[in-house]
């Protein structure tokens, strides 16, 4: 009896320990789909919680969700809870995706699922519900990338439209974009659509609506086959069924669907050898050639202006000018460059120039040679070649030229440089007095009892200094801005490592002077915590710039005078902010 007591004791608590325990699961709809098919994730509790946080989707998007359902049953005496959070999701990208782990607290503890693994597919055939406003969507939809030119010469210019076709029996509410081309290999520039404009047109050899969504110029950095990323939008429709309400009119239902633009290929020719003149330094389009001088007579010590300039249409913010070659006697300074430019969907228009200061030091005649600017016209696919005229530069008053004549050398005295070293040392004997009670003796005395403490308070020192971690990273910080700023002063000509190395020497300067990690310099963030340690608006606008100007190095060549110019306004603005933090 006792036997049979103990049994139905022990399975009434573990039916009710089964009964009690908290379940808390993911569930998935399929784990191998289609990269168009959609998925859904069930994440379901048997007893009620509180601050609910799903995981973060990476790779895919939400379309749906989250829809919240609860469940309450009575059966047989037996109570039963069940809580779910639903999500749909649309995969970005073929591959292994994986979907984290979800959070819910319940009775004070927090319970997690497993992550679950998911194969995504190249796209398959789905079944096509005449009824469904998805299918209807997806068929009367379509996103469309037109390139204007497929086989751009090296820095020639072109254009990306992108364009989104609607059939007339379809409304489109809204969209947002899911990915964005980044044109790496390219110099782009994205022509803003003040407002959208509809027109009609025809897709398939169908009518169509269409509306022009983004205009992007293009200037190719390397030569070959070339990738044009596509772009993906999530769009919200009204689109048709083949249900009609009881006047004949179709019905029309709510959609949400995923288009993308199809990925463009254009073949990037390289500029032909043949031809290619000395004085060509990378301008290709169709330009004319100045120079001019803002004074021809002046005295010396007296500036004057050599200004080189370039205008017309084409790569005008992609190549350097030429430099002048200036007589020796003619002190000059590093140019000002200075680009005047607009950018449509025509390509790069406007003017380039660089602008030299001129200081005469001496009397005379200085001939300025012509100066030779080649440009290469895609239209012609032909080089040409423009030259300036000759400048002279007439310096009226000031010292004369000085030349060289062996018969007017002047002599010059001969002077013993050692008469401050004595031959004669006059040495005296000094007398050997006693170790014992000497000075030397005191002091060797003395040493240990001074160098003990002082040795203690070092080690304190060290000890204190290395524990300091924070202070040793920002120590670290701060060497290694100074260290990078010198390898970009070492690197200019280089464009890659010079930038890498300003880059990597602002970066560590923020961690040395905001204490802040790489991953959190956003530019509002780094704004924010300049202005609030003391930084002016302006000297925070600087230095910013200068972070866009190593980004902006990644696809667009740089002269060595934007260099030269870029590691000055470095080496100014980092002084600033020292000043001003």
């Amino acid at each position: 009896m006792k036997m049979k007591l103990k049994f139905l004791l022990i399975v009434f608590f573990a039916g009710f320990s089964a009964y009690s325990q908290v379940a808390f699961d993911a569930v998935v709809s399929k784990e191998t789909l289609g990269v168009n098919e959609r998925l859904r994730v069930d994440f379901e509790m048997n007893k009620d919680g509180d601050n609910f946080r799903p995981p973060s989707f990476q790779g895919f998007t939400v379309v749906g969700g989250p829809n919240q359902s609860i469940s309450k049953q009575w059966i047989n005496g037996k109570a039963s809870f069940s809580k779910t959070f639903s999500y749909f999701l649309q995969p970005k990208a073929t591959g292994k995706l994986k979907i984290g782990q979800a959070e819910i607290e319940i009775e004070g503890t927090v319970y997690k699922t497993i992550p679950i693994e998911i194969n995504v597919t190249g796209a398959v055939d789905l079944q096509k519900d005449p009824n469904d406003p998805q299918v209807a969507a997806t068929e009367n939809v379509h996103l469309v990338a037109e390139v204007s030119k497929s086989d751009p010469y090296l820095n020639e210019a072109f254009t990306v439209v992108y364009k989104l076709y609607v059939s007339r029996e379809t409304a489109v509410n809204g969209w947002n974009e899911l990915d964005a081309p980044k044109f790496a290999d390219f110099w782009s520039q994205s022509i803003d659509e003040k407002q959208f404009k509809v027109y009609d047109g025809s897709f398939n050899g169908k009518p169509y609506r269409y509306v022009i969504l983004r205009r992007t110029l293009l200037y190719p950095q390397k030569t070959g086959e070339l990738t044009i990323e596509p772009l993906a939008l999530n769009i919200n429709v009204e689109a048709p069924t083949n249900r009609r309400d009881i006047f004949g009119m179709r019905i029309t239902r709510p959609a949400k669907i995923t288009v993308t633009a199809p990925t463009r290929k254009v073949n990037v020719k390289s500029l032909p050898e043949d031809g290619k003149p000395e004085s060509f330094t990378g301008a290709v389009g169709s330009f004319d050639f100045d120079v001019t001088a803002s004074k021809t007579k002046l005295d010396a010590q007296e500036a004057l202006d050599l200004t080189l300039t370039a205008k017309g249409n084409g790569n005008l913010k992609l190549f350097t000018l030429p430099k002048p070659k200036l007589p020796s006697s003619l002190e000059v300074y590093e140019p000002e460059n200075d680009q005047d430019v607009r950018v449509s969907l025509n390509g790069m228009a406007g003017s380039n120039s660089a602008r030299y200061t001129i200081v005469p030091q001496q009397k005379g005649n200085y001939p300025i040679p012509p100066i030779r600017f080649s440009y290469f016209d895609p239209s012609t696919e032909q080089y040409k070649t423009l030259s300036s005229d000759e400048i002279i530069i007439d310096v009226e008053n000031g010292p004369e030229v000085l030349a060289s004549n062996d018969d007017n050398k002047v002599p010059v005295k001969a002077v013993n440089q050692f008469n401050y070293i004595k031959s004669d040392a006059n040495l005296v004997a000094q007398n050997k007095d006693s170790f014992f009670a000497s000075t030397t003796f005191w002091g060797m005395l003395a040493t240990p009892v001074i160098l003990i403490p002082l040795a203690i308070l070092f080690g304190t020192k060290r000890r204190a200094y290395q524990n300091d971690v924070k202070g040793n990273r920002l120590r670290k910080a701060d060497k290694l801005a100074r260290k990078y700023l010198g390898d970009a002063k070492k690197s200019l000509g280089d464009q890659t490592a010079f930038y890498l190395a300003l880059e990597k020497c602002l970066h560590n300067f923020l961690k040395a002077r905001l204490n802040i990690q790489t991953s959190d310099m956003s530019k509002e963030r780094i704004s924010k915590l300049l202005q609030e340690r003391g930084a002016t608006v302006e000297t925070t606008a600087d230095f910013l710039k200068l972070l866009e100007s190593c980004e902006f190095a990644r696809y667009t060549p740089s002269s060595s005078d934007a260099m030269q110019h870029d590691y000055e306004q470095a080496s100014r603005v980092i002084s600033e902010i020292d000043k001003q933090l």
